[in-house]
């Protein structure tokens, strides 16, 4: 079916009176109202697989989306830090809205650095960034495998030919970023900006996954879908030095994992609550997750100061990762039947939580590149 672009005003919006302060202090002081908004339509929109326009709108009021413009945009230059802070608190609320935030945040954090949006591109997706949520997306082949799009050059343009699966918020977003293979003798793969109501850009609405529903994380076909060749990022090769994009990416998505078990955690302890026979296991649960959050939060910070700690962020997300499954996990085995009850949000956050994992480097992958590290091999 057609894309067509749609947006819903929020209702019970983030009041527009805005505290004193810099603008990362104002929209990181509007956080709390943000997440207790999300949680309360996120069952909601899990349960009917509706995309959640008013918690999106929530998150733009609020300053949150744009947290990552940098100062010579005149936006917050918020720093790793404060992205995995914010995406954690938002994954307690509702996982899909931080997994589209974070996107998003990425995104411009990207271009605050390495600046790889052409100008005049990035200008514009600033001006509808003061319109109203602005989305961006990345659409990337699997590891390994290679891109299912493919460009030709037509004169002074690109053309986008093939399908992407699984595009989280596909029928939200203002831009994709969409890896492709060119045609060319010597192929090579890059990102190429498209704008979402693009002409040969449709979205087949046959996403109906497990987890991360509220997400829409539908396909987009493209049939000669046309990029201008100043919006083709080719080639597309690993930044100079620490591998800064990566790690923005795993401890971003691993915040958004561990804000999720969190919220799990919480509701069993309320769920449990007075009960002695469960105070050492509860009390466990919480160590371990502290501990993870403490290693997410503490890289970030680390990150920041020196780029160069960016190498650790592999393991980092990796043990954050699987604290925030066993959390849930845990949390279930404690609760019970109760623990599963749609009634409840519990089995939903196990649901997202799978979900949410696929985002992340695989396992096994981590652990080979590590290994092998180790081993010279």
């Amino acid at each position: 079916m057609p894309r067509t672009p749609a947006h819903t005003p929020a209702v019970n919006a983030v009041p527009a009176v805005e505290p004193t302060g810099t603008a990362l202090e104002r929209a990181l002081g509007r956080l709390p109202r943000v997440v207790d908004l999300l949680a309360a339509r996120a069952a909601e929109h899990d349960r009917d697989g509706t995309f959640p326009y008013q918690g999106i709108e929530a998150v733009h009021e609020a300053g949150l989306l744009t947290l990552t413009v940098g100062q010579r945009h005149a936006g917050p230059g918020a720093g790793l830090a404060d992205t995995v802070r914010v995406l954690a608190r938002l994954g307690r609320g509702d996982a899909s809205v931080a997994l589209l935030t974070a996107h998003t945040l990425l995104h411009h954090a990207e271009q605050a650095r390495t600046a790889p949006w052409p100008a005049a591109l990035y200008r514009r997706l600033l001006t509808e960034s003061r319109r109203g949520p602005a989305l961006v997306g990345t659409l990337r082949a699997a590891p390994g495998r290679p891109s299912a799009v493919t460009a030709r050059r037509h004169g002074d343009a690109w053309h986008l030919t093939g399908r992407a699966a699984h595009c989280p918020g596909a029928e939200a977003l203002a831009w994709l970023a969409v890896e492709a293979r060119t045609d060319e003798p010597q192929p090579r793969t890059g990102l190429f900006l498209v704008r979402a109501d693009s002409p040969g850009l449709e979205i087949d609405p046959a996403a109906d996954q497990l987890g991360l529903r509220a997400a829409a994380g539908h396909d987009v076909l493209l049939t000669g879908a046309r990029v201008g060749a100043d919006a083709a990022l080719l080639p597309r090769t690993a930044p100079a030095g620490p591998p800064l994009a990566a790690a923005w990416r795993q401890l971003a998505l691993a915040a958004v994992l561990l804000g999720t078990a969190r919220a799990a955690l919480d509701w069993s302890a309320g769920r449990l609550r007075g009960s002695a026979a469960h105070r050492r296991p509860i009390g466990e649960l919480d160590a371990r997750l502290t501990g993870a959050e403490e290693l997410v939060h503490g890289l970030a910070a680390r990150t920041d100061a020196d780029p160069t700690a960016a190498e650790r962020a592999p393991a980092v997300q990796l043990l954050a990762a699987r604290t925030a499954a066993d959390t849930v996990q845990q949390a279930l085995t404690l609760t019970g039947s109760a623990g599963l009850d749609r009634r409840h949000p519990l089995e939903r956050h196990l649901r997202d939580t799978l979900s949410l994992r696929t985002q992340l480097p695989a396992e096994d992958a981590v652990l080979d590149s590590l290994g092998g590290a180790l081993l010279g091999n």
